[in-house]
């Protein structure tokens, strides 16, 4: 039995929780005693983890750096005894790495979501103090991995391990009470975004695009679905650009998966990413996608193929894609269940453990080893 203890800020409902939680309660249970370590809180997939008897421990951080917090942790994990500790995301991994000490009694994965343009000197600075203590970097894409090797990361201890998706039944179901209840007309074409309300996310471009699709097709409306720091000024950007009346913000939703399958296109804007599980989850329900020309978009969608891909910034490039998407119902079609056929046969979540498990077998396997080969999947 290998026992393994998966390190996390939160369990907010976002991208890296939902991965963690995906893996948590699929590994196999006959071979993997699994228990959870969120460092400031819990969150909506506390419930998943409880339903399949997955231990959780919230370790109540407040501060960036909190002393208290961090020797709970390291209590915590040398009660524990794990055969490895995995981290995710920039606090925990630094945490879990800290507290393993120079000569760790246990294997030491991190795993990195993003393109992490936006981490400050010091942060990549102390990256880079800690490489000595890890033993694999799992990222989620190859651009990821790029990143992270260009920082002086050694390849030789990195492991790209793309996000697990699961097909979503194809339903239309609930679309004329959505309808309703935003208050948009029967015929209306529903273009979609869910995500943070971040900058990285240039959730402004896609109001021009709105904008300028709306005169093309009084159909479109934009439903924004997701929080963040950027939502007032949003809000007022749609009635500075007059697209207000096309755009509805709906916050937050616990039914966003549900959302994204009755859209008619699926909108990704960003300038930076890791690997969206957001297009992800758009593609696996079918839905056609226009999204930025990125790296971690393009190994995604292939345009043309399932989707589209236009520069960062062009919203004039994301209106024009859309109007042939939403007057063109074969086009639509065509590009949609490219994109579902893609997920299924390449980014299930099933590939997404196995190909864990299989990185966790070969380090308990190698209690000696520095490095760990670097694999695609």
């Amino acid at each position: 039995m290998i026992k393994l203890a998966l390190v996390i800020p939160t369990l907010d409902r976002s991208g890296a929780e939902k991965q963690l939680t995906l893996l948590a309660t699929r590994l196999p249970r006959d071979e993997f005693d699994v228990h959870v370590i969120a460092l400031t809180r819990g969150g909506p997939y506390e419930q998943a983890l409880s339903d399949e008897d997955i231990p959780l421990t919230v370790l109540g951080k407040r501060w960036k750096f909190d002393p208290a917090a961090f020797g709970r942790l390291r209590t915590k994990l040398r009660n524990l005894g794990p055969d490895i500790v995995h981290t995710w995301l920039f606090a925990a991994n630094a945490y879990g790495r800290m507290a393993g000490g120079g000569r760790s009694l246990w294997k030491t994965v991190v795993s990195e979501r993003c393109v992490d343009s936006w981490k400050a000197g010091w942060q990549l600075w102390l990256d880079k103090r800690l490489i000595s203590r890890t033993d694999c970097l799992v990222g989620n894409s190859q651009s990821v991995a790029d990143f992270y090797q260009q920082q002086g990361f050694p390849s030789d201890r990195i492991s790209v391990i793309p996000n697990g998706i699961d097909l979503p039944e194809l339903t239309k179901s609930g679309r004329d009470e959505l309808l309703r209840e935003l208050d948009l007309p029967p015929d209306a074409k529903l273009i979609g975004h869910v995500g943070r309300l971040a900058k990285q996310k240039r959730v402004d471009d896609l109001l021009w695009a709105i904008q300028l699709l709306r005169q093309a097709d009084e159909r479109a409306y934009l439903l924004v679905i997701g929080d963040g720091p950027e939502r007032d000024s949003l809000i007022q950007r749609a009635f500075d650009v007059t697209c207000s009346e096309h755009v509805r913000f709906l916050g937050h939703r616990s039914d966003a998966s549900r959302l994204l399958s009755l859209l008619d296109v699926y909108w990704l804007g960003s300038d930076f990413e890791g690997m969206s599980n957001s297009l992800m989850e758009a593609m696996a329900a079918g839905v056609p996608v226009v999204a930025t020309n990125i790296p971690p978009n393009r190994e995604l969608v292939k345009h043309d193929q399932q989707g589209y891909l236009v520069d960062v910034g062009d919203s004039m490039g994301f209106a024009q894609f859309t109007t042939r998407l939403i007057q063109n119902a074969d086009i639509a079609r065509r590009l949609g269940d490219a994109g579902r056929l893609r997920m299924c046969e390449e980014f299930s979540v099933d590939a997404m453990v196995q190909a864990h498990a299989a990185l966790y077998r070969k380090l308990s396997a190698n209690p000696q080893a520095a490095s760990v080969t670097s694999e695609s999947q």
